[in-house]
């Protein structure tokens, strides 16, 4: 038996297929994407996403028996959260190049070393013609959203702290609803913009980056919800929590990001631009 106990801290995790099932869909996938876009033919670029989907569930289930199993030890915690930590930072810098092609083009709008751009911005910020949406009206509305989905989301971890096992589960689904409310919102909002993603540097970067983030917001609101479902299930303890405090840090990162794009994009950008009236 103590040829066989561990010594140390670390998981030595066995021998998955996900790694190599995960690589060969995502191939599929991007391959798939390519043919579609030149031949029409979606049915690889369908299997491809079947595949990545599969993985995912498959791999992150058998990282949840982990955790059950007792693998989890305080030092693989601390390396699980080293982890996350760099993705949100790798998402961090995704954001930021959204942010320096806004900026960048709202600064230089009459930039002559940018072929094009005064021909299309008229050489002010936001271009001539261009009916931006008004900052007060959705845009707050949904920032209001994102805060409060913020506390519901720290009242839930500190509810589960406490082995609150109710609060958890309260302060979990009002997160989800306030996530699914800002995505409905956002859609509402898209569909009375007063201008288009194409032919014109300000809908390509204004959808780009709020289009981004709600994508993000989607994520975030799934990641959640499987979190609600592990917590009817009993999954988190005070002490092992990790898959929910990941979700949390994640919605938290895109609330932050949300305050920025509401302050630079909606509130900065509309000033002395012509509000679409709806």
């Amino acid at each position: 038996m103590a040829a066989h106990a561990n010594n140390h801290d670390y998981h030595l995790v066995p021998l998955s297929p996900w790694p190599v099932v995960g690589s060969i869909s995502a191939f599929v996938l991007a391959l798939g994407g390519i043919i579609w876009m030149h031949n029409d033919i979606p049915w690889l670029f369908v299997a491809g996403v079947v595949g990545v989907l599969y993985t995912m569930f498959a791999w992150w289930s058998d990282v949840i028996a982990e955790a059950n199993s007792g693998f989890h030890t305080p030092v693989v915690q601390i390396h699980h959260r080293y982890g996350m930590m760099l993705f949100i930072i790798s998402e961090v810098m995704f954001f930021v190049a959204w942010f320096w092609a806004y900026f960048d083009a709202a600064f230089y709008p009459d930039e002559i070393a940018q072929v094009g751009r005064v021909a299309f911005t008229g050489g002010v910020w936001p271009p001539q013609g261009v009916e931006v949406f008004d900052p007060w009206h959705l845009p707050l509305f949904n920032t209001l959203i994102l805060l409060l989905s913020g506390t519901t989301i720290t009242w839930a971890h500190h509810a589960l702290l406490e082995n609150d096992r109710q609060g958890l589960k309260w302060g979990l689904l009002a997160t989800v609803l306030l996530g699914i409310l800002f995505s409905c919102v956002q859609v509402l909002e898209y569909s009375q913009a007063h201008f288009g993603f194409s032919g014109n540097i300000y809908g390509a970067t204004f959808f780009m980056a709020t289009g981004f983030h709600g994508f993000h917001i989607f994520i975030g609101t799934i990641f959640l919800i499987v979190c609600l479902l592990r917590a009817y299930r009993g999954d988190f303890t005070p002490k092992q929590h990790l898959g929910f405090e990941f979700a949390a840090w994640y919605w938290h990162f895109v609330d932050v990001v949300w305050l920025f794009l509401f302050a630079a994009i909606y509130v900065w950008g509309s000033w002395g631009a012509t509000i679409a009236v709806h």
